[in-house]
C-alpha cells in the first residue's frame, strides 16, 4: 500500500510542490542554480520530443479508427468529440464568466514581474526536428494513408513508434516530472510569487470540479431526453464507475465497471461493449474541460490577451489532439501541452503549472470522462433501436 501511493503521480507532484515551496525559502543560490539548469535542460527535451509524441500516438490510432470504419464507429466518434467540443466551449465560456473576478487584484502581478530569479549555470538547444503544427499535419496524413492500406508494413512501424514513445512517456518523462515541478516552485517561492500561484490554483480547482459535475449533469439530461429515461437514475446508476475512476485515475482501468454500469442502465451488450471501450480512449470531455479552463486562469492571471477565434481553434485541435493521449500514462497533457505551447505561447514555467494543476485534478477529470462514456452508450444505443 505504502510503495503504491509513493509511485503514485499525484502524490510525488505534492510532495514536490510542498518540497519546492520549503526549499525556496532556505536554499542557497548556488545550489537553486542547479536545479534551473536542469529545468533548462529537461525543458528543451520537453520541446524536442512533444512534436515526436504527437506522431507517435495519433498516426496508429487514426490508421486504427480507420481500418473499423463503420456507421457506428462514426456515429460513436461524432457523438463523443461533440461531447469534447460542448465540454470546451462551455468552459471557456464559464470561465471567462467566473474566473476575472476570483483573480481580480493578481492579474499582471507576480508570475511575469519579478527580477529576482534563479539563473542556470549553463543552456543547451537541441531544437525539435519539427514544429507541433507540422507534427499534426504529418500525423493526420499519414495515419488517414495508412487506414486505407492493407498489411502496412509502415502501419507496423507506426505501431513499434508508439510502443518507443510511451516507454519515453512512462520511464522517462513521467519519472523526471515532479523534479521539473520541484525547481519550478523553488524558483517560484525564491522569486516571491509562489503565494498568490497558491492561492489561485485553489480557487481554479473548486470552480472546474463544480463545471465538472454540470457537465455530467447535462450529458445526462441529454442522454434522458433521447433515451426517454430518468436522467438521474441515470447518473446514480453510472456513480461506481464515476468512484472506480477517481481512485485509478484509468480511463482503461475502469473499463469493467463502465461496462457493467452501462448495461445496468439498459445499454445493449453488443452496443455497450463497443462505445466503452472505445469512449475510453476519445472521449474526453472532463479533461478537455479542465485544461481549457486552467488556460484560461493563467492568461487572465499574466494579462494576455484572450481571443475569441483563437481559443475556438485551440479547442477544436485540442479534441483531437488528445485521442490516443488516455491510454498512456500521463499522454494526454504531456500532447495537449505541445499545443498549447505552439497555439498559446505558453513557456516552461506556465506549461509546468498547466501540468502542475492537470495532475491535481486528474482523478476528477478521468472520472467524468469515464461516466460520461455511459450517457454516449445511452444516446448510440437508442439511435440504434430507432434504426432497427
Amino acid at each position: 500500500m505504502i510503495k503504491q501511493i509513493i509511485n503514485n503521480l499525484l502524490f510525488r507532484v505534492v510532495v514536490a510542490i510542498v518540497l519546492g515551496i520549503g526549499a525556496g525559502y532556505i536554499i542557497p543560490e548556488s545550489l537553486g542554480r542547479i536545479f534551473a539548469t536542469f529545468n533548462s535542460l529537461f525543458d528543451q527535451l520537453l520541446k524536442f520530443l512533444i512534436p515526436l509524441i504527437i506522431v507517435g500516438l495519433i498516426i496508429p490510432a487514426i490508421a486504427k479508427l480507420g481500418k473499423t470504419a463503420g456507421t457506428l464507429l462514426l456515429t460513436t466518434v461524432g457523438i463523443a468529440y461533440g461531447s469534447t467540443l460542448f465540454a470546451g466551449f462551455s468552459s471557456y465560456l464559464g470561465s471567462m464568466a467566473i474566473f476575472p473576478s476570483l483573480i481580480d487584484g493578481q492579474v499582471n502581478t507576480a508570475i511575469g514581474e519579478s527580477t529576482k530569479t534563479l539563473s542556470p549555470y549553463f543552456t543547451l538547444s537541441f531544437p525539435p526536428l519539427f514544429d507541433v503544427m507540422s507534427a499534426l499535419v504529418f500525423a493526420f496524413l499519414i495515419g488517414i494513408g495508412l487506414a486505407r492500406l492493407e498489411n502496412s508494413t509502415l502501419e507496423q512501424a507506426a505501431t513499434d513508434f508508439e510502443k518507443i514513445i510511451s516507454f519515453l512517456i512512462e520511464k522517462l518523462i513521467i519519472p523526471i516530472l515532479p523534479v521539473f515541478i520541484f525547481g519550478i516552485f523553488l524558483d517560484m517561492t525564491y522569486s516571491g510569487k509562489v503565494g498568490m500561484i497558491l492561492d489561485v490554483f485553489i480557487k481554479i480547482i473548486g470552480t472546474i470540479f463544480i463545471m465538472h459535475v454540470l457537465l455530467l449533469v447535462i450529458q445526462f439530461v441529454i442522454a434522458g431526453l433521447v433515451g426517454k429515461k430518468n436522467p438521474f437514475r441515470l447518473l446514480m446508476t453510472m456513480m461506481p464507475a464515476y468512484f472506480t475512476a477517481l481512485g485509478t485515475q484509468s480511463s482503461a482501468a475502469t473499463i469493467p465497471v463502465t461496462l457493467a454500469q452501462a448495461k445496468k442502465a439498459g445499454v445493449d451488450e453488443d452496443i455497450a461493449n463497443f462505445t466503452v471501450p472505445l469512449c475510453a480512449t476519445i472521449h474526453l470531455a472532463g479533461s478537455t474541460l479542465k485544461i481549457v479552463s486552467c488556460v484560461v486562469a493563467l492568461m487572465l492571471m499574466q494579462g494576455i490577451p484572450i481571443d475569441t477565434l483563437q481559443m475556438a481553434g485551440f479547442i477544436c485541435m485540442l479534441g483531437v489532439t488528445m485521442i490516443a493521449a488516455p491510454g498512456v500514462p500521463g499522454g494526454a497533457i504531456m500532447a495537449a501541452t505541445g499545443v498549447i505551447a505552439s497555439m498559446l505561447g505558453f513557456d516552461a514555467q506556465n506549461q509546468a503549472l498547466m501540468i502542475s494543476l492537470y495532475i491535481a485534478m486528474d482523478s476528477f477529470g478521468t472520472a467524468c470522462n469515464v461516466t460520461g462514456d455511459g450517457a454516449i452508450a445511452v444516446i448510440v444505443n437508442s439511435i440504434y433501436k430507432r434504426r432497427m
